[in-house]
């Protein structure tokens, strides 16, 4: 972890920020001036940093696995001493295919990082921003979590509970100067899909969001302390509005037909 001295700045925490929208999302907090805790797994932490700072802000890198209490409780000493003025719980990862083929431990996983690890964090850092009155927490959750998720179940369930969560959590504090934002990207052009095991579907080979654009927009909701929002492209913010507004059969359909093995691969 690299040390930094305090400066006047506000401070803000990103997690999963060595890429993707996360490091795009750190990036927007080092243009708009805050200075910055990236966390994220070792790999491409001090390449991310370094291209931080070329804004001219301090920056913290903390590589841990945020799965393990341990990892949690880093973040927290880490960032100890000095206030959190606003933190993205952005880290996550997918998972697709049939439910009864996937593997368990990877789906466990999946739960610990993106949900257990999301709960454990807000955990830490809302009761001292509630005392002082002020705080943004941004909580990435996807366009996945307004509709039935078929072939991506667990993650699709895991981005659901994220969205309850801030919104949830956006109603208790509705009377503060606290703000809960939960942005819900649609297909973003990062590493997720190969990660996901996703390659052959249709939403791993269609065009997708920029993740600058998609961080550009969510930094925006958070700022104006947007309790929803639908970031990226409009087609994305279409797509997420029907699906509140249509059967969840049809949210479901829509989702396999973009989601199911080999779905992208082209039939001659």
């Amino acid at each position: 972890m690299s040390n930094v001295t305090p400066t006047s700045r506000p401070y803000a925490v990103v997690t999963g920020a060595s890429s993707g929208i996360g490091l795009e999302l750190a990036k927007q907090f080092a243009i708009n001036g805050y200075d910055l805790l990236l966390v994220a797994e070792p790999e491409g932490l001090d390449a991310a940093a370094a291209e931080i700072g070329k804004f001219n802000v301090s920056v913290q890198t903390l590589g841990v696995d945020l799965k393990t209490k341990e990892g949690i409780h880093a973040v927290r000493d880490a960032a100890a001493g000095r206030p959190i003025d606003a933190i993205a719980i952005n880290a996550g990862f997918g998972l697709g295919g049939a439910f009864i083929e996937t593997d368990l431990h990877k789906e466990l996983d999946m739960i610990d990082l993106n949900v257990k690890s999301s709960v454990h964090l807000a955990k830490h850092v809302l009761p001292d921003m509630v005392a002082r009155n002020k705080g943004k927490v941004l909580f990435t959750s996807s366009v996945a979590a307004v509709m039935p998720s078929p072939f991506e179940a667990v993650y699709g369930a895991t981005k659901a509970f994220l969205l309850m969560f801030a919104e949830s959590l956006a109603n208790e504090l509705k009377d503060s100067e606290v703000t809960i934002t939960a942005i819900l990207p649609g297909p973003t052009e990062t590493n997720f899909f190969h990660r996901a095991e996703m390659d052959d579907t249709k939403a791993g080979k269609d065009k997708k969001d920029d993740p600058a654009e998609v961080a550009k927009k969510a930094f925006a909701a958070m700022e104006h302390g947007t309790g929803k929002a639908y970031v990226g492209s409009f087609k994305n913010k279409v797509m997420g509005m029907m699906a509140d507004l249509l059967p969840d059969d049809v949210g479901a359909n829509a989702h396999r037909k973009l989601a199911e093995p080999g779905s992208g691969v082209s039939v001659k």
